[in-house]
């Protein structure tokens, strides 16, 4: 966040406070203020205008800009669709990994799969930037909101749901990269900011998780409104920056893990198992009107054909993901872009009746000869614009389904885990609820190498899988697959490839960053 980033995130910080537009979704669809005819102590005067505030922050998740797919994207020198926060996410979380490939020829893409990655990649920085820009908006958030006369209850709750958002993007920001620069509303704006070391980092997270959870102005499940933060997204989050904490300050913390857990198993949520329509109940949970699925959804980034237009988010996954001689109106889009796939050794971890082994395999070889042809790989479609009746979303250009960026499944096998590895809860009848609604036996013993398979079949696309394998040690070493260190049968890389590199534009820019260890 050196001076290259401070101007861009001064703007993002007005427009944040200025508008959601029209481009906001459901509960997020709201008058945007005026920036020219309003500052924001003259504008948010009530309720309504508090909620056209905080939706800027929420549409950094959802869109690159707040004009429309690629109409003026928020970070200058980027393609729009490229530098959105979810697509970005995919990128370092899924195709880093065995689950997915993207065989275009744009810029440095192949080089997530190929892990060699350098200092340098505008992917990386993309990214890097994305995240960064969405805790400016956050802290721009919390000091104006701060100033308020407002009723304390309901001023606090929208600062803690502003808190919880900058979270997840300090989360991702400490998963990839590490040692970042760092603010809060509390820094002075216009300096530059100094770099917090990993484990500060993590202790910062614990902290702040803490105390939202103990302030309890965020709603429960039961009065939470959908797409929007809630106790139980702070709780998630909490439980995952537990489960990593051994890969970020070197201490694990399964025990702590567990006890966050076991709160949100009573908070309410279950797995969703009725199905209605063709699809099955899990397919149901990546459909256009996965919605309704609030039994299961803690957190969604929403997507809407009409109102929220993007080439990020589920638009990129499903219409990457569709191409050859796929149909792509059994993907309810108009046409696809046929990129993304799976590996074999992916592939191998499904069973045929796996309710979740959802892939297109007809006119695809298994094996990638050449990552660079669409038909080299089975493709997904687990991800598709069709409503549980079977019709299409709204439009066939742009899609409805809302991206699951955290779901009650994955409690479930966290909870697992955290049993596997000494900790006392209930993992054992948890992780068989999973497989239960994907139509798999229960098993009498949790194995933590067959708990990493389970948590692939479930979560994959979901931008989980380069963490879980960092966390089981098979990352960078002890497991292969196809063109990991751009050889086709896989080879280890080397192990700093664990973290991202501070991109070199911004060491630049601010001489308070050290790079990381290895580039």
């Amino acid at each position: 966040m050196g001076l290259n980033m401070k101007k861009v995130i001064y703007i993002l910080g007005i427009l944040a406070a200025a508008a959601a537009l029209n481009s906001c979704v459901g509960d997020l669809n709201v008058t945007p203020i005026d920036p020219n005819a309003n500052t924001a102590d003259k504008a948010l005067t009530d309720q309504a205008a508090l909620d056209s505030y905080i939706a800027g922050v929420y549409l950094g998740f959802a869109t690159s800009g707040y004009y429309g797919p690629n109409g003026s994207p928020s970070i200058s020198g980027l393609d729009g669709g490229a530098s959105q926060y979810v697509r970005g996410l995919y990128h370092l979380s899924e195709l880093t990994t065995d689950e997915s490939v993207c065989g275009w020829n744009d810029q440095t893409i192949k080089n997530f799969h190929y892990m060699n990655w350098t200092t340098d990649d505008t992917f990386i920085y993309a990214f890097y930037s994305r995240i960064f820009m969405q805790v400016s908006a956050a802290n721009e958030f919390i000091r104006e909101v701060k100033k308020l006369n407002f009723d304390p209850s309901l001023q606090n709750r929208y600062m803690d749901e502003a808190r919880v958002l900058r979270a997840i993007a300090y989360y991702h920001a400490l998963d990839n990269f590490g040692n970042v620069p760092f603010a809060d509303e509390n820094s002075v704006v216009g300096v530059t900011p100094t770099q917090i070391k990993r484990a500060d980092l993590f202790d910062w997270l614990e902290k702040e998780l803490k105390d939202i959870i103990a302030d309890g102005y965020l709603p429960g499940k039961n009065s939470a409104t959908y797409g929007h933060a809630s106790m139980g997204t702070a709780q998630f989050l909490l439980a995952k920056l537990y489960l990593n904490a051994e890969v970020y300050t070197g201490t694990a913390r399964w025990s702590d893990c567990a006890n966050v857990l076991k709160d949100l198993m009573s908070a309410g949520y279950s797995l969703h198992t009725a199905s209605e329509g063709t699809f099955n109940a899990y397919q149901e949970l990546f459909l256009a009107d996965n919605d309704k699925c609030t039994d299961e959804i803690i957190f969604a980034v929403e997507q809407d054909g009409l109102y929220t237009q993007s080439y990020g988010v589920t638009n990129y996954i499903i219409f990457a993901s569709t191409g050859g001689e796929m149909d792509p109106a059994q993907m309810g889009i108009s046409s696809g872009w046929g990129g993304l796939r799976t590996t074999p050794q992916f592939y191998d971890k499904f069973v045929s009746n796996d309710a979740r082994n959802l892939f297109y395999t007809a006119t695809q070889t298994k094996d990638i000869d050449d990552i660079g042809e669409f038909s080299n790989g089975y493709a997904f479609m687990k991800f598709r614009n069709i409503n549980r009746d079977g019709s299409v979303g709204k439009e066939q250009g742009f899609v409805d389904t809302d991206f699951p960026m955290m779901r009650y499944a994955d409690v479930l096998l966290m909870a697992a885990e955290c049993q596997a590895r000494g900790a006392s809860i209930e993992g054992l009848a948890a992780f068989n609820q999973v497989r239960a609604r994907a139509g798999l036996p229960s098993v009498s013993s949790l194995s933590l190498d067959e708990i990493l398979d389970e948590r692939g079949r479930e979560l994959y696309q979901e931008c989980w899988r380069r963490s879980d394998l960092i966390r089981f040690g098979k990352f960078t070493s002890g497991y292969t697959w196809q063109w990991k260190g751009e050889v086709k049968d896989g080879r280890d890389v080397e192990s700093y490839r664990t973290l991202f590199p501070i991109p070199d534009s911004d060491r630049l820019a601010n001489s308070n960053l050290e790079q990381n260890p290895g580039y």
